[in-house]
């Protein structure tokens, strides 16, 4: 069976969505001739932003997971400044506010290039120089976020020429939605797109999770040839749900939203849109669902508009699934941020597999909307489009069965996926 040197600086117990597309791939990747080592930062030395033993589970007692030391930026951050200050997200969604925030905007922008987990590099490339020549390992695999982790695959690459790099990447770099938010200044904004460019056109493959991302990658390549970029999304595990998805009998239907919301969101529309339906269809009940972390201005806005609203915290993958299963409606918003159209969220997928309407906020002609459409799984809508948006979530609210299903969903189970990556890293 072929090795690949898989590494992850997210795994478990690190919860949120970046870690599940490591865990599985790694979790599927034997059942295509692929023995992955994986290789991942001590959680004790690690700054993750969500913790979540639950995904412990996940991993077989079999797989071989390697742990290195880190020397994290964000703990001594932490440790200045308090807790309340590491943002959820790199520095972006944490309120623009004060002299504090400021700084530690201007700091991770300027002094933790790429990103602040950046600590880790050094240990990492130690340990995978060892791993690579102890278990003859031909095939790298590095994921990120943090994009600093793909400077471990470029270490790797000038010290192992023949070794295969094939660098995962879920999110954009220097063209992130928030990145105007780190106050980069041109000198060093300059270094990180050398970075970035450096990177990509080292690395011997580069799998990306939406065309947009590959358009905007293939850009940056010096000989504009983009076919060593892959598409693979990310997707869901058919083995976290249940086979039976329907809805239990409840008089008021549960419109439920799941993961971060923070203001550059904008989902005060749709919040006008369920209070005027709320004002003019007295007999549509419904409630609305948040669970995970919600800004403190979106939580203004939803008392100002006097909807009937619950609130949890961030929760394990398992409970996450469940409060989507136990909803009538899954509501999606896509950050209203330039090149918007590109954005895929991860959750996109999960919410498919629930098997619920989904109304979604965003691009209408973005890549979050054309799976939309393909999967006849729900709808997006500008924000501009009070009207349309309105009419759906009516219909939605006045169906009587809150189950879709299409087999084109399928298509984004995590085994299928994991068998695509398993022929670019054979």
């Amino acid at each position: 069976m072929k090795k690949v040197l898989v590494i992850t600086y997210y795994w478990p117990p690190s919860g949120g969505a970046g870690v599940q597309r490591s865990v599985k791939f790694v979790k599927y990747l034997r059942q295509f001739g692929i023995e992955p080592i994986v290789l991942t930062v001590d959680p004790k030395d690690a700054s993750y932003p969500v913790i979540d033993e639950s995904l412990l589970a996940e991993i077989s007692p079999e797989q071989r997971v390697i742990h290195t030391p880190s020397f994290e930026a964000l703990r001594v951050v932490e440790r200045l400044f308090g807790k309340k200050h590491i943002p959820t997200s790199g520095f972006s969604n944490k309120s623009k506010g004060g002299l504090i925030s400021w700084g530690l905007r201007f700091m991770r922008g300027n002094l933790f290039l790429p990103d602040a987990r950046k600590g880790w590099v050094s240990y990492a490339v130690k340990k995978a120089k060892e791993i690579i020549e102890q278990e003859n390992i031909d095939t790298v695999f590095v994921s990120s976020p943090p994009h600093s982790s793909q400077l471990i695959g470029l270490k790797l690459k000038q010290a192992f020429p023949q070794v295969k790099w094939v660098a995962d990447m879920r999110d954009p770099w220097t063209d992130i939605y928030y990145y105007p938010e780190l106050l980069v200044t041109p000198l060093m904004k300059r270094y990180d797109r050398h970075l970035e460019r450096k990177v990509l056109n080292t690395a011997d493959e580069i799998v990306v999770v939406s065309d947009a991302i590959k358009r905007l990658f293939a850009a940056k390549l010096y000989d504009g040839n983009a076919s060593k970029i892959h598409v693979i999304p990310n997707g869901y595990d058919e083995a976290d749900f249940p086979n039976e998805r329907s809805v239990k009998a409840n008089s008021i239907k549960r419109i439920t939203y799941v993961g971060t919301m923070a203001d550059s969101y904008v989902p005060e529309v749709f919040f006008k849109v369920l209070s005027e339906l709320q004002s003019e269809e007295p007999t549509l009940a419904f409630e609305l669902q948040f669970v995970g972390s919600v800004s403190q201005q979106i939580r203004e806005q939803l008392q100002a508009y006097q909807l009937k609203v619950n609130f949890e915290a961030h929760v394990p993958h398992a409970q996450a699934i469940r409060y989507m299963l136990d909803s009538s409606i899954l509501f999606l918003a896509i950050p209203a941020v330039p090149d918007a159209e590109g954005i895929l969220t991860g959750k996109l997928f999960e919410y498919l597999a629930c098997q619920r309407p989904i109304v979604a906020l965003g691009p209408e002609q973005g890549d979050a909307a054309a799976i939309l459409r393909l999967t006849e799984a729900g709808k997006m809508f500008d924000r501009e489009n009070n009207n349309g948006l309105k009419s759906y979530v009516k219909e939605l609210l006045s169906a009587e069965s809150s189950v879709v299903s299409n087999n084109t969903v399928s298509q984004f189970e995590r085994k299928a996926l994991t068998e695509r990556l398993a022929a670019i890293l054979r």
